[in-house]
């Protein structure tokens, strides 16, 4: 059997679900992310069960180590470097600075392998850390049988963008009411509250508050707007991203983390300095006017899940690396 604790409401435990969902034996042992305050606690998610693996992130990961077992940890995001601390809280920029760096580094040391969700993990890994193993890059997968493009956008509502996500600073949600301002008329931005944050945006017109949005109703969602807008400061991955893509919208995204892994700029949308309103507004008035380039960008985008973000090709990645390892009868 292979253990997965993870803790709950946000974009890695729902990956770790879907892995759980088609690998035979994987199963994930969710937890309250409060747990995280008291770590030694975390373990007893794991209490009374023998797995034969663990699979976790590499936060924690030190937590759930356990003699003679491999353990896998997987990069799903990074806070740890200078430019974070600008777009964090105070305690956040003591937290990043001080255990989580800790348990981090012990993390990595101790776990078996080490896997990452991009390329930009693994060098952030590599250069902030002094890790000097090698780490794979496994990229998350999109269900495409889900989330799939409309056939025929809303008619009679005008230009309609979606931000989807979380409303922290590091999301970039604050350039919101400055962006929607500087749209021209007839573009409105219609915002999710994602799985966390209970606080609206300060209200501007144009911008619309859809609330919690279960992840279910997510698909559907997609399928009403014409383009996906992304102003985040740093993503591990980016799940959103290629949800987005996979169901044909263009992309206006910042240039930064492993945002530009996923949105090739000038083809699948376009990429903005980070945290410049006045760039991201430009990009959708442009895209509002071009709706030839809208559709070729977003079928573009659809093609690129297809050939690279599916969630069939991640789980045979994963499945390859935990049979390598349980065959071999040894961590390595």
């Amino acid at each position: 059997m292979i253990l997965s604790p993870m803790p709950t409401g946000n974009g890695a435990f729902v990956l770790h679900k879907m892995l759980e969902s088609g690998i035979k034996g994987y199963r994930v042992c969710p937890y309250s992310p409060m747990r995280e305050f008291f770590p030694t606690t975390l373990p007893f998610s794991l209490k009374g069960r023998k797995p034969s693996l663990i699979h976790t992130t590499s936060d924690y990961g030190i937590f759930f180590r356990r003699p003679g077992i491999p353990l896998v940890l997987t990069l799903h995001s990074f806070f740890l470097d200078a430019m974070m601390m600008p777009h964090s809280t105070l305690i956040q920029r003591i937290h990043y600075k001080t255990d989580l760096r800790w348990f981090t580094r012990a993390s990595l040391k101790a776990a078996d392998t080490i896997t990452a969700v991009s390329r930009f993990l693994a060098e952030s890994a590599h250069r902030e850390l002094g890790v000097t193993r090698n780490i794979q890059v496994i990229y998350n997968g999109i269900d495409t049988a889900e989330f799939y493009p409309a056939n025929k956008k809303p008619a009679g509502k005008g230009i309609r963008i979606l931000f989807a996500g979380n409303l922290h600073r590091r999301k970039g949600a604050f350039l919101l009411p400055a962006i929607s301002r500087k749209l021209n008329p007839g573009i409105t931005i219609g915002y999710t509250r994602g799985l966390r944050s209970k606080t609206p945006l300060p209200s501007v017109s144009g911008l619309i508050d859809l609330g919690n949005v279960p992840l279910k109703e997510m698909p559907e969602l997609y399928r009403q707007y014409d383009m996906l807008l992304f102003p985040s400061v740093r993503e591990g991955f980016g799940l959103v991203l290629a949800e987005a893509m996979s169901c044909g919208l263009p992309i206006v995204a910042s240039n930064t983390s492993a945002i530009p892994e996923l949105v090739i700029d000038g083809k699948g949308g376009f990429l903005c300095e980070p945290g410049h309103s006045d760039a991201f507004a430009e990009k959708i008035n442009m895209l509002a006017e071009m709706p030839e380039l809208r559709r070729d960008m977003g079928e573009f985008n659809r093609t690129r899940v297809e050939q690279y973000f599916t969630r069939d090709r991640m789980i045979r990645e994963y499945a390859k690396l935990f049979d390598t390892m349980l065959d071999r009868g040894t961590p390595g």
